[in-house]
């Protein structure tokens, strides 16, 4: 080796070095293939699905909390039913809150996500209470759940991602 020459340690060197000329094809034909969605796109996943996840802060405000519900989509808001608890408290406090839901096409192996961020709330109006008691929204949960929820949304986002050339058996 050339005493001026300076090594670098293999943990420090820049990715783009350490990879083989075809793995460099491999990252860039994936990256390719990431697809942000239009908001309006997202819009339309949330609608023609119900099952979601709710992420959260505890009460303490410490720990993450992930909890699946059912959903629907009242115009722009996110919208669930609860009992006192956890999602209840978080929404009496105003509580920042994360919604998710996803899916896969195994067959054309196109993986989508949307997430939605903003601020829990009660749905309190009785003449909204009323209409959303006549959606066919059910709880995950089978108990009573007679109190909705919303997530007002501060932003909204999304992304499709395909993947060739995966094991026929990696989607699950």
């Amino acid at each position: 080796m050339n005493p001026t020459t300076k090594t670098i340690p293999r943990h420090k060197r820049p990715i783009a070095s350490t990879l083989a000329k075809p793995d460099l094809v491999r990252a860039a034909q994936i990256t390719r293939r990431v697809e942000a969605l239009t908001v309006s796109e997202c819009r339309e996943l949330l609608k023609e699905h119900h099952f979601g996840r709710l992420a959260f802060l505890d009460a303490v405000g410490v720990l993450p909390v992930i909890i699946p519900v059912n959903y629907l989509l009242d115009e722009d808001t996110v919208v669930f039913r609860t009992d006192a608890g956890s999602k209840l408290h978080a929404a009496i406090r105003g509580a920042p809150v994360a919604f998710e839901v996803d899916g896969v096409d195994q067959d054309r192996q196109v993986g989508w996500s949307v997430v939605v961020r903003g601020r829990a709330e009660e749905v309190t109006d009785p003449v909204k209470l009323a209409e959303l008691r006549q959606t066919p929204l059910v709880a995950w949960h089978p108990s009573a759940k007679s109190r909705y929820v919303r997530v007002k949304p501060s932003q909204v986002i999304g992304r499709r991602i395909t993947i060739a050339d995966l094991p026929p058996n990696w989607w699950g």
